[in-house]
């Protein structure tokens, strides 16, 4: 007859110091900015409104400007920009040759094709005007604010220590994570040190062919280096587990469920009309909580070693809030305040009002009230 063992205690490694000597020159937890993040990405996403858009982009980045450490992801916040660039510029070109919004003032027209029956309702060309132009970067800055939010939530959270603060039921996947992230850098280093080794002895080769011929020593020390890690983490007793039951059918569906839950909901919240965010928001809701509850669980008879473990302190929490409460008040605008919207034709300069610029204002408020990472983080 099996045996169901208790709870196991989390095993510490380290205390972590004490709450004020952090508070100087401390880094905020990476959980907190990706919770900042994705709550500003929901307002992003609602802002049908482009002055909001705006204000809301620029709070993303004075954050990131203000709070980014000096570590290699911490300027990476430009690529995102660079890409959210080219989403704009890809659906423009869309716009240009087979846009759908053709009323309004011609800016140009381009010569319009003639298609088989099959593809009726396509038209490629024809005329293309001002308002189409400025409806569709407008529509399409939407989902680049979206890019720029994910890019913001990378250059201020530690990729190590978000995996390394999963919770015990996905520690698995966070070890192996830790473990693939670790090849990128070691591939860098890899390459200074075969080419140094080659220049040592003699044998500098330029071009393709040079390139070629490092390429498999460098991979095969890449790779001995990560396994290494992997070793050292092994024995040491990183991320070592003891498990008294395995996975349970009920929390197996529960978690199947609120992937489900979650899944539609965004869907519903982000591609249905404004009139489905009465049970949207409910079933992502819903969601959220069977999701947490369905980890814990899972967790709940799994211990797991930590090495210093990140405290969640206040101005953890006040990033977490400001992110939530930037989505609560776009979510309670979209429903109460016309200017949300902007219409596309006749173009019309968008109103702002002063709850616009408040979720702005709180979006960006990590920016200056919290501590400052030290230089060196």
């Amino acid at each position: 007859m099996s045996r169901v063992l208790p709870r196991p205690a989390v095993g510490v490694l380290q205390a972590p110091p004490s709450p004020g000597a952090r508070m100087v020159g401390r880094v905020i937890h990476p959980w907190a900015w990706w919770s900042w993040a994705i709550g500003t990405g929901i307002a992003v996403s609602l802002a049908h409104n482009p002055l909001l858009l705006v204000l809301l982009i620029a709070a993303v980045t004075f954050v990131v400007l203000q709070r980014r450490t000096t570590a290699p992801w911490a300027r990476s916040l430009g690529l995102y920009f660079v890409l959210a660039g080219i989403i704009i510029a890809v659906r423009l070109v869309f716009q240009v040759l087979i846009g759908g919004l053709r009323e309004g003032t011609v800016v140009f027209t381009l010569p319009e094709l003639t298609l088989p029956s099959w593809a009726a309702g396509i038209r490629v060309g024809g005329p293309v005007t001002i308002e189409g132009l400025v409806y569709t970067v407008f529509d399409a800055g939407r989902l680049a604010g979206l890019i720029i939010c994910i890019g913001a939530a990378n250059a201020l959270a530690n990729p190590k220590r978000a995996l390394r603060s999963v919770p015990p039921a996905f520690h698995q996947i966070a070890t192996s994570l830790v473990i693939a992230i670790t090849v990128a850098p070691q591939l860098v280093e890899s390459v200074l040190r075969v080419r140094r080794a080659r220049r040592l002895r003699g044998g500098i080769r330029k071009g393709i062919g040079g390139l070629v011929s490092i390429i498999v020593p460098v991979l095969e020390d890449a790779v001995d280096r990560s396994l290494a890690l992997a070793a050292g983490m092994e024995s040491r007793g990183f991320g070592r587990t003891r498990a008294g039951r395995r996975l349970g059918v009920l929390d197996a569906a529960a978690l199947v469920g609120a992937m489900i839950l979650l899944v539609f909901g965004m869907f519903a919240l982000l591609g249905l009309p404004s009139d489905s965010l009465r049970w949207a928001l409910p079933v992502l809701f819903a969601g959220l909580v069977l999701g947490v509850v369905a980890v814990w669980r899972s967790g709940r008879y799994l211990a797991v070693t930590r090495y210093r473990p990140d405290p969640w302190q206040a101005p953890d929490s006040l990033v977490a809030v400001c992110g939530l409460a930037a989505a609560a008040l776009a979510v309670w605008l979209v429903n109460s305040e016309p200017a949300m919207t902007m219409a596309a034709y006749p173009l019309v300069w968008p109103r702002l009002t002063p709850l616009m610029v408040l979720t702005a204002v709180v979006a960006a408020l990590p920016g200056v009230a919290t501590p400052r990472p030290p230089q060196d983080a």
